[in-house]
């Protein structure tokens, strides 16, 4: 069976069942169909020349028709990362809060879509109805602004798509998780959980960015020569932390890296990051001491045209690295780049900076996603009939499983193409569609994407 059953509510993952990155979930009733988020997997270089890795869309694509809308739960790549690449093939309208559709806009404009693309701004924790879909947003915590869960309710119960998430008592940035909101998900009935197994393999909490603002302040304010910090590009809370951190040492913050300008802009133009420390143009670095100045950088992964690289190559012309300088890696090592931050770490090393990573101090970057605690904390509130894990490796869902069944809720370990019937009667896989990955330009960089996109959409001028 390829095709789910109009008088069922499906669940149908295009993407980010198995495996890390490309989330792309389908859910099916009524013979329409609700996407929720389109994302990519990490940039691949093939050929000199920047690929992103999306989900193939070619069974939706076929669909298209029947599609009423894509709902964006937060900002980061895996989530929104191939809205621009896919959406000619998709021709639907996109729903994302202020914070994530401001983001989302840029990506829209350099792949030439920004004037056909509608583009429908939900508040945080704001309603929508796409067509037999009842929306209701759920404010979270998580390494980026603006993150929600989405609650999809229709004709056969409501379903919590939780997108990622960590329940985070002092998040810096943006209110606490909507603790109210989910309680009374258990009073009205919950059919299913549809949530983010990132951690689901360990005990206890994750750390509060709060804590992790207390250890980089300690960190830099004992750090001599030039400090050079590192956070992944979208993790504003961290962006005020590393700078907060900065001023209290004494430090001018100079930023390097188009995806932080980028992030920066749009959080101040949706109302975050109003107090920021005043930030020194990279032109001016090279005046200010070494012992008061804070580099913050992209690529933490080894990214090899990102800022860190490029400053660990001396392409910089402003600003150079010294011996005693510093650099602080407040972010993870993914698992797949391994080798390119082995590259960068030496790099730096052999310039005579100290390289201070997670696994050396684990206390300078925390996770955006739930452990075990959390997780079973959010059943408790919610007390979900199932739950259906996602955003995960095999042994991830499986560990998120096991997890569910101690707390005796049902759950359904699912894989990418899976048509499962949620609703009525007992959740069951009932099919399969067509999924796969496939490789294109990335969009923001590829200046013949424009041109391309506008002569597909010309030639179907009556499409969505």
């Amino acid at each position: 069976m390829t095709e789910p059953d109009p008088a069922s509510l499906s669940f149908i993952p295009l993407g980010g069942s198995g495996a890390f990155g490309m989330n792309c979930n389908l859910y099916a009733t009524e013979d329409r169909i609700l996407m929720v988020d389109c994302g990519v997997s990490f940039l691949r270089v093939v050929g000199g020349d920047n690929q992103i890795t999306m989900p193939d869309p070619a069974w939706i694509a076929r669909r298209r028709e029947k599609l009423v809308g894509l709902v964006l739960t937060h900002g980061h790549e895996d989530h929104i990362g191939a809205v621009a690449a896919m959406w000619p093939q998709l021709r639907c309208p996109i729903f994302a809060t202020p914070f994530t559709a401001h983001l989302l806009r840029g990506r829209l404009a350099s792949a030439g879509l920004a004037s056909v693309v509608q583009l429908i701004e939900v508040p945080a924790g704001g309603r929508a109805k796409v067509g037999p879909f009842r929306l209701r947003f759920i404010g979270m915590t998580h390494s980026i602004a603006e993150a929600q869960s989405v609650v999809i309710e229709t004709k056969h119960g409501k379903v919590l798509h939780t997108g990622d998430w960590k329940l985070d008592p002092d998040p810096r940035i943006g209110p606490v998780t909507d603790e109210a909101a989910l309680r009374s998900l258990a009073k009205s009935g919950l059919l299913a959980a549809v949530s983010d197994s990132t951690n689901a393999t360990r005990p206890g909490w994750s750390t509060s960015e709060a804590a992790v603002e207390a250890r980089l302040t300690e960190r830099i304010a004992a750090a001599e020569g030039m400090v050079v910090t590192a956070c992944f590009a979208s993790n504003v809370a961290r962006i005020q932390s590393l700078c907060r951190a900065a001023d209290a040492a004494g430090r001018s913050v100079v930023v390097l890296g188009r995806s932080l300008h980028r992030m920066i802009n749009a959080a101040r133009a949706t109302g975050y990051l109003d107090d920021l420390p005043s930030l020194v143009p990279l032109r001016h670095a090279g005046y200010l001491p070494r012992e008061a100045t804070l580099l913050l950088c992209t690529g933490t992964q080894g990214e090899p045209m990102a800022a860190l690289a490029r400053l660990a190559m001396g392409r910089f012309r402003d600003i150079r690295l010294t011996p005693g300088d510093t650099a602080l890696f407040s972010s993870k090592i993914i698992p797949g780049n391994e080798l390119p931050i082995e590259w960068l770490h030496r790099a730096l090393t052999e310039q005579g900076v100290t390289v201070i990573h997670e696994q050396d101090d684990p206390g300078i970057h925390a996770s955006g996603h739930p452990c075990q605690d959390e997780l079973a904390t959010l059943y408790g509130w919610t007390k979900p009939s199932m739950v259906i894990p996602v955003h995960g490796t095999h042994r991830h869902l499986e560990a998120h499983c096991a997890l569910a069944r101690q707390l005796g809720i049902p759950s359904v370990k699912i894989e990418n193409g899976v048509i499962l019937r949620l609703a009525p009667g007992a959740a069951t896989i009932v099919g399969r569609v067509q999924v796969g990955e496939v490789l294109r330009p990335d969009v923001e960089k590829d200046e013949h994407f424009a041109a391309a996109v506008k002569a597909e959409i010309e030639r179907s001028p009556t499409s969505k």
